[in-house]
């Protein structure tokens, strides 16, 4: 795609990368522009086909959060965005990004209900007994994950080989920073009517200054599971009901062994989602 005064250097499973055409490269260039695609991933696959609309839907969500995190130091650039990818692109500053994915829990769930019902822990941290499914955890816990090279899978680690990859202090400002961050995250969605049960942050550090900084995508319905918080106190089947891709993900597990190219997704699963992350946006956006 062409994106004028802008060139493409990179392009990930969702999202594409564009620097100042006066600029060389990524790693030189102060700037560029972090444009999400209709692209959707699952299973470390990208599949087919996109969901209408669901960079523009991406892009308004995280715009909205980091106006609401505005204690928080972010990487977001206030200059103009071509009128062409406006709707679903944020120019930022190029940040020294550290390998860690920072993941808070909430709430036990996904690959952490699987983990605990087996051994008692979510990645490595010891949990009470007698919790179910869904249950609110004590007390939210940092998992951080190692974001591994591109064609990789990322692999969760421990708070002491977070300490190996970046240093000590560095991981207790990430852990520090992603649990408050989560905590105010989840008040706001809490008074819109939602739980916010997991997510992941991204940080780098700003090349002028060295402040831990947030950026990339934020509680966004790819990086965050949030359920409806009336349906969640009332119980029944549809209390875990997520406003993510978890309709991908369920309908790609019962139609497909994970070996080579996974099947084109039904027109209905498609729409399904789609019209999840709508609700999300506009139900959290609104002003009442």
């Amino acid at each position: 795609m062409i994106v004028p005064g802008w060139r493409h250097v990179y392009s990930g499973k969702v999202r594409d990368l564009y620097i100042p055409e006066t600029e060389s490269n990524l790693e030189s260039s102060p700037s560029m522009l972090l444009i999400a695609s209709d692209r959707v991933s699952a299973f470390d696959h990208v599949l087919e086909p996109g969901i209408q609309g669901k960079g523009a839907l991406l892009t308004r969500l995280s715009r909205w959060w980091f106006d609401q995190l505005a204690e928080f130091p972010n990487h977001l650039l206030q200059i103009d965005v071509p009128a062409e990818v406006s709707e679903r692109a944020m120019a930022v500053r190029t940040l020294d990004m550290l390998p860690v994915e920072c993941v808070v829990r909430g709430y036990l769930a996904g690959s952490g209900w699987v983990e605990y019902q087996e051994f008692g822990t979510v990645c490595g941290i010891r949990i009470p007994a007698g919790l179910s499914n869904g249950d609110r955890l004590p007390e939210p816990i940092f998992t951080p994950a190692y974001k591994a090279p591109l064609g990789e899978h990322d692999e969760n680690i421990s708070f002491e080989q977070t300490v190996e990859l970046v240093g000590a202090e560095t991981a207790r400002e990430l852990r520090d920073m992603s649990l408050a961050i989560f905590r105010r995250a989840s008040d706001i969605a809490e008074a819109k009517g939602f739980i916010l049960a997991d997510t992941k942050f991204e940080f780098g550090r700003n090349r002028d200054t060295g402040e831990l900084t947030l950026c990339d995508e934020v509680l966004t319905s790819d990086s965050s599971r949030y359920w409806d918080a009336a349906a969640y106190a009332a119980g029944g089947p549809n209390r875990l009901d997520s406003f993510d891709k978890q309709i991908v993900r369920d309908w790609l597990s019962a139609n497909w062994n994970k070996i080579g190219t996974p099947p084109v997704l039904p027109d209905d699963i498609v729409t399904q989602t789609a019209d999840r992350y709508s609700e999300l946006i506009s139900r959290l956006t609104s002003v009442k």
